[in-house]
């Protein structure tokens, strides 16, 4: 039976290599950690934003919503700025201003 003493310690042993390894490759010592940059989360979008892609689509509230998979009362609420996309809506809204277009490929 491993005492508890003994587990703490190992448990210390682990975080103390990870952060040992770590400090090695943020000096370039060490090499074969992977690294992986994400991109920057989106910036939040006004209502004026949000209602300037659906404009430039050309397209009702109620189909800009089915091309985003929302209900129609959420791009209201966006529109009316009661409410703000976040996650996955932000992400494709922000991808949609660039080329809006991207909304109508399946």
């Amino acid at each position: 039976m491993v005492k508890k003493a003994e587990k703490g310690n190992e448990f210390f042993e682990h975080i103390k290599a990870g952060l040992e390894a770590a400090i090695d490759h943020a000096n370039g010592s060490r090499k074969d950690l992977r690294t992986t940059t994400l991109p920057r989360p989106p910036k939040e979008l006004t209502a004026k934003e949000i209602a300037k892609v659906r404009s430039m689509m050309n397209v009702s509230q109620a189909v800009f919503a089915g091309y985003l998979n929302i209900s129609p009362k959420t791009v209201q609420s966006w529109e009316q700025g009661h409410g703000k996309p976040s996650g996955a809506s932000l992400k494709l809204l922000s991808i949609a201003m660039k080329n809006p277009k991207i909304l109508y490929e399946t």
